[in-house]
């Protein structure tokens, strides 16, 4: 039961988050990006942070939004359960009007591995949760996208796409990323220079509970409750095109 909870407290909290982030986009306009951004994070970070120690006050958790020494706590690392959550993944985006390419993301690590997760997409007013996971598309074969950066797509991928006959598709935060993986909109989603823990623990805990492949660029597990909290390089891809990509990957990086 407790399980099961999990997951649908993580798809209430990310989904509750959202609605608050619509909320200020539409009170506070869009006539000071800085400004905005800064709410955005903070009151999604406030909620997510006074919900968890309401209803899991066991529990520790891990934000993108935590102090430098709230990050280091070593209670964090002897926790059986922590939650990893990015109050707003895609602040650049959130702040540009028309964009729905940001995100809330809110997971359960547990004794190890990710227990639980979902991905609020508020301003396409969806909610991908590994309570209901949505079903990992068919690859037909051919040509397949691949989502990359907005800002600063890896030079590498650009090689990647034309190793393994694939496009780019710009697309703003990680979560969005990974969710178009999940939707159909892409076929795969491949970064590395730079992420965090919070920035893929709840979309690869949904993408996981689809069934796509998730893994860092060489293969290697997505491991999260560490130390350190970053994790700077990953490939989340259709179950089909990941010995393609990995190879590929390979190849570039001999």
């Amino acid at each position: 039961m407790m399980i099961r909870d999990d997951h649908a407290l993580a798809a209430d909290l990310a989904t509750e988050a959202g609605e608050l982030l619509l909320g200020i986009r539409e009170r506070d306009g869009f006539g000071d990006p800085s400004a905005l951004r800064a709410e955005g994070d903070r009151a999604s970070h406030v909620l997510l942070m006074e919900s968890l120690a309401r209803l899991r006050p066991s529990d520790s958790v891990l934000s993108e939004e935590a102090t430098r020494e709230e990050r280091l706590d070593p209670r964090r690392l002897a926790a059986s359960r922590v939650w990893i959550v990015d109050p707003l993944d895609g602040t650049r985006e959130f702040a540009e009007e028309g964009r729905a390419d940001w995100a809330v993301h809110v997971a359960l690590w547990e004794q190890g591995g990710l227990a639980a997760g979902a991905v609020a997409l508020p301003a396409q007013g969806r909610v991908l949760t590994t309570a209901e996971p949505p079903k990992s598309p068919t690859f037909e074969g051919g040509r397949f996208r691949i989502a990359v950066s907005r800002t600063r797509p890896p030079e590498f991928v650009q090689r990647l796409a034309a190793l393994v006959g694939a496009d780019l598709v710009p697309i703003g935060s990680a979560g969005a990323k990974i969710s178009a993986v999940l939707t159909g909109e892409v076929e795969a989603y491949v970064h590395a220079g730079g992420q965090y823990e919070w920035d893929s623990a709840a979309p690869v805990a949904v993408a996981q509970a689809a069934g796509a492949h998730a893994s860092r660029i060489d293969g290697s597990p997505l491991t999260y409750n560490q130390a350190d909290p970053s994790l700077p390089d990953i490939l989340v891809s259709l179950p089909d095109l990941a010995s393609t990509l990995l190879a590929g990957i390979r190849d570039l990086h001999r």
